[in-house]
């Protein structure tokens, strides 16, 4: 029996999935995910369907009132719905049902949460460009209307889901480009261009905006390297998730304050493909202790960690998409249940 943290929340103490899955197939996605995933399922995301069904494409079937089409160098935000928005909805509108029909299938009730998840609105003003061709992140004022844009639409989308299911939803936002933005290190889409850093109060007071504007509980999933842990200790996240294997000792002060601080930890642990040989569950759990123990915290708080693979399964073979979640599912169960004899 999971033993979950109230402080932390649905975050504490679960095993759950990043998000993007391999294939095509929503139905055989669903199915698969609702079964392995007790405690937190989520629905699923299919980029190899392409356009409009990447992780920044699918934002377009979030957005209100702005959307994105394709350009020459990715995608850029525009006010009126095109192509790409419309591919972009309806694979939405795909996946909802293929989770419905999943949940029926399994006679899940009403009683469980599901997760969704949605680019941050740094990582999308990072990767979009403006009419101009410029990033949107060089426009305050379009990251502004980016980030409230976002909100009101992950929380529309969070709506629908609850009518179909009658379960809580939650909200991870992937932000894989926040340390770039931060660190000024993103390049110019032309010779000319130049992106300066983002001061982390501007940065903070985005992700916020959107974090609070849906009006749901949210997590952050940062699987680069260098997680700016200050920075999300102090935003209105109640989760925060990481790959652990791209953890340095630099990043190690600043994980043991986001914990101290009540945040819940959702440690990326499985690899996102299949590795050989493949390492046991208890091989898999071992960054995790080893984090705890140099952090000094007893290893009973572990108790109060999620367990996740280190970013999604797109680019993992079928059969090693389902093993991740087994083996997320696992470490989880083996750290609520006795973590001090691991």
């Amino acid at each position: 029996m999971t033993t979950r943290d109230p402080a932390r929340g649905i975050w504490s103490g679960i095993a759950t999935g990043v998000g993007s899955w391999p294939g095509t197939d929503a139905r055989e996605a669903a199915a698969v995910v609702v079964g392995e995933l007790a405690e937190l399922p989520h629905l699923v995301e299919l980029p190899d369907r392409g356009l409009g069904s990447d992780t920044i494409g699918r934002a377009s079937a979030l957005l209100v009132d702005l959307h994105l089409d394709a350009s020459t160098t990715g995608y850029r935000l525009v006010s009126r719905r095109g192509t790409i928005a419309a591919r972009a909805e309806d694979l939405l509108r795909q996946d909802l049902d293929a989770l419905e029909e999943a949940w029926e299938r399994a006679g899940a009730g009403p009683d469980r949460t599901v997760k969704v998840q949605s680019a941050g609105p740094l990582t999308l003003a990072a990767h979009l460009e403006l009419a101009t061709g410029r990033r949107v992140l060089l426009d305050r004022g379009a990251v502004r209307e980016l980030s409230e844009s976002l909100a009101e639409g992950i929380a529309r989308h969070a709506a629908e889901l609850h009518r179909r299911l009658g379960v809580q939803v939650v909200v991870q936002l992937d932000e894989p480009a926040l340390p770039d933005v931060l660190a000024g290190t993103l390049e110019g889409r032309t010779i000319l261009e130049t992106v300066p850093a983002w001061p982390e109060p501007e940065a903070l007071d985005v992700l916020d905006t959107t974090i609070r504007g849906t009006g749901l509980s949210v997590a952050v999933h940062c699987c680069a390297g260098s997680l700016p842990a200050d920075l999300l200790r102090r935003s209105a996240a109640e989760a925060v998730a990481f790959d652990l294997t791209r953890v340095s000792r630099a990043d190690l002060d600043g994980i043991g304050e986001l914990f101290d601080s009540g945040t819940a930890l959702v440690l990326g642990l499985v690899p996102t493909t299949a590795p050989n040989p493949v390492p046991s569950w208890r091989e898999q759990a071992a960054p995790a202790v080893e984090l705890f123990d140099r952090l000094g915290f007893p290893r009973t708080a572990l108790r109060s960690v999620s367990v996740a693979p280190t970013c999604g399964l797109a680019s993992a073979d079928p059969h090693w998409a389902r093993q991740a979640l087994k083996s997320a599912r696992d470490i989880s169960a083996a750290l609520s249940e006795d973590p001090e004899t691991l």
